[in-house]
């Protein structure tokens, strides 16, 4: 019986176990997609306690939690912190088996060297020592990125955002290279008026530009896009349910511009055109300026009303959603690229059932311009574990080529979550590993060496080309 993730965790093979401590365990971490504070990592934040640092904006957790029957004052209420870390250690043991088990004890590894098992009766000491550490420069922001050997981060910025807090951290001399990421989404979701106009005062005031038409509207975020790539940007992302993709013509969109401003409710026809519109004229934007754009798709969210009445967005009441992919995606692309208008494109779906598409829809639009131009994204939010990952390095592998692939990212909200990438690779190494010693592929470890190299970090650092 092998002991609770030792040294070898994951990895099932000595091939495996070559690749993974050689090859990917000494590659840094080239993190293109999260939600980080870039207004910690400018001020450096120190945090006062684990809780804080770990389980201030952590959904998962949060709906673990719920589901062990912890009251919602413990999840985003108004318990102290210690009480909601207590609460986090009764719920720990009960989610072996859920990915969060494996996150939880990597995290506490990565950075705190602690190997003791989260449990009621180890929760205070582990408290106590992770916050002693926590008061150490060393476990700053900055002190833990450094830790986790990362190069670059791209976080999720709204185009009326500032980037303040980007220049700061350039300007500071931090040399990791902190990157905003261009999400729009907000200036396509029409669905309440109010909503959308309270928006749209607001890109008047980042652009300085009187909006009064859809042109105005359109000139004004190519304004914001223009402010974003002068400040390092290279890369947008959206959330969607879908790709939209109906016919519309100009003339449709700028009488539902027009009827928005006027505080009229649009019809469910009229969301669908200003949406297509939307995301199409977005692809032409990241493509004038070489930018790389991002789509993650199919999320169900704010499925409990109640609660997002109460406590709002993005705390754990979301789900996979079942919305037509192939069809709206295929005739989206194949538009961009007959205008010669495709950009590098990143696609990631939360519905399994969608693997196969993805990974045969992206085949279709490879120029040979850039190696994996369009790609697959890594397993996300609900498949970014165990079987997720292989799942998606299985078909992956099957449709496409795995040796193009440019990685795992964390798209979390926490400092805690740089193990990600580790728990990726491991993954990643065993998989190869066991085609080896099956005799499937060929004990080249100069070559396949290379290969988890490139998907660890360095495939990433030529797609992007930040310069790192």
């Amino acid at each position: 019986m092998k002991p609770f993730m030792d040294d070898d965790f994951l990895l099932q093979s000595e091939t495996a176990k070559k690749l993974y401590s050689q090859y990917a365990a000494p590659m840094p971490i080239f993190d293109y997609h999260c939600h980080i504070s870039p207004q910690e990592i400018a001020e450096d934040r120190r945090f006062n306690n684990l809780s804080e640092i770990w389980l201030h904006g952590d959904h998962y957790k949060w709906r673990a939690m719920r589901t062990n029957g912890v009251d919602e004052k413990y999840c985003t209420g108004s318990a102290s912190d210690w009480e909601k870390f207590q609460k986090w250690a009764e719920t720990a043991p009960y989610t072996m088996r859920n990915p969060l088990y494996h996150w939880t004890h990597l995290e506490l590894r990565r950075p705190f060297g602690i190997k003791t098992l989260l449990n009621p009766t180890t929760a205070r000491k582990i408290w106590d020592d992770c916050n002693t550490q926590l008061q150490s420069a060393d476990f700053s922001c900055r002190g833990i990125i450094r830790k986790a050997n990362v190069k670059v981060i791209c976080t999720t910025d709204d185009p009326v955002d500032t980037l303040e807090f980007h220049q700061n951290i350039r300007e500071s001399g931090f040399e990791v290279k902190v990157i905003p990421a261009w999400r729009p989404d907000k200036a396509m979701a029409v669905e309440d008026p109010r909503v959308f106009n309270a928006y749209v005062n607001l890109l008047e005031t980042a652009s300085d530009t009187a909006i009064s038409s859809f042109d105005h509207f359109m000139a004004a975020l190519n304004k914001r896009h223009l402010f974003f790539h002068e400040n390092g940007c290279r890369l947008s992302d959206h959330g969607l349910e879908t790709i939209y993709a109906a016919d519309y013509t100009l003339e449709e969109i700028k009488v539902i511009f027009n009827s928005l401003r006027s505080g009229k409710i649009p019809r469910f026809e009229e969301i669908i055109l200003f949406k297509s519109a939307m995301l199409y004229e977005f692809a032409v934007m990241d493509h004038s300026r070489n930018w790389t754009q991002q789509y993650h798709l199919g999320a169900m969210r704010n499925n409990n009303s109640r609660m997002f009445k109460q406590i709002g967005a993005d705390k754990g009441f979301d789900s996979i959603g079942d919305y037509p992919v192939a069809a709206p995606l295929s005739k989206f692309l194949n538009r961009l690229e007959y205008e010669q208008k495709l950009t590098r494109t990143i696609f990631y779906n939360l519905n399994p059932a969608d693997n196969d598409v993805l990974a045969t829809m992206i085949g279709n639009f490879q120029d040979g311009s850039t190696p994996g131009k369009i790609q697959w994204g890594s397993g996300w939010w609900f498949l970014d574990q165990k079987d997720g990952i292989t799942n998606q390095l299985n078909t992956l592998s099957n449709m496409g080529l795995l040796s193009r692939f440019v990685g795992m990212l964390t798209d979390s909200r926490s400092f805690l979550s740089y193990s990600r990438h580790e728990y990726f690779r491991r993954i990643l190494c065993n998989l190869i590993g066991k085609d080896v010693e099956n005799g499937e592929i060929p004990e080249d470890m100069g070559f396949l060496g290379k290969m988890v190299q490139d998907i660890s970090y360095n495939n990433a650092a030529s797609y992007f080309d930040f310069g790192v």
